[in-house]
């Protein structure tokens, strides 16, 4: 019970205005980059150590995964062309093949076309998705708080005291 009770309470902090419109719009951006990326491999891996570290949204970051995750199927071919571009590019082969020969690189799965074309795109796709998401978040993050506000429960979620929230509701 209390597993359900600490991801309700995550949620409800994440939309409520305990986060700032740069940590929100930085966690969705940095969740479509891994949302993008194809997740059984070592960068996938990576990435979502780099964001456990980061002073981001966790609770943005994880519904953006979960959505472009989804979103990420109708990208494949367009990763495919990016990644099969950037990979047999003549230039890049003795730069690819070096690469390969480090000892982590096979985990990576760089190597695949939509694991690189997929990791190109949600890199080049960063800055845009952190751009126009920041004033969305900034627009609506406090009119969900305020409206979040208003239901008991979430005052529950937020830590509150029962014993005011009672009084308040009777």
């Amino acid at each position: 019970m209390s597993y359900w009770l600490r991801s309700l309470r995550f949620l409800a902090s994440a939309l409520s205005s305990a986060s700032s419109p740069r940590q929100l719009a930085l966690g969705f951006s940095m969740g479509m980059v891994i949302g993008l990326v194809p997740k059984e491999n070592l960068i996938a891996v990576v990435l979502l150590f780099i964001l456990a570290s980061s002073k981001v949204n966790l609770c943005s970051a994880s519904l953006s995964t979960i959505l472009f995750s989804w979103l990420s199927l109708l990208f494949d071919p367009l990763s495919h062309l990016i990644g099969r571009g950037v990979l047999l590019a003549s230039s890049l082969q003795n730069f690819w093949q070096s690469v390969y020969e480090l000892p982590l690189a096979p985990w990576t799965d760089f190597n695949n076309t939509i694991v690189m074309g997929s990791l190109i795109l949600g890199l080049l796709l960063f800055y845009p998705v952190y751009y126009f998401s920041k004033p969305q978040f900034e627009k609506y993050t406090p009119l969900v708080a305020a409206r979040l506000k208003k239901y008991w429960i979430v005052k529950i979620l937020w830590g509150t005291e029962v014993s005011t929230i009672v009084g308040e509701v009777s």
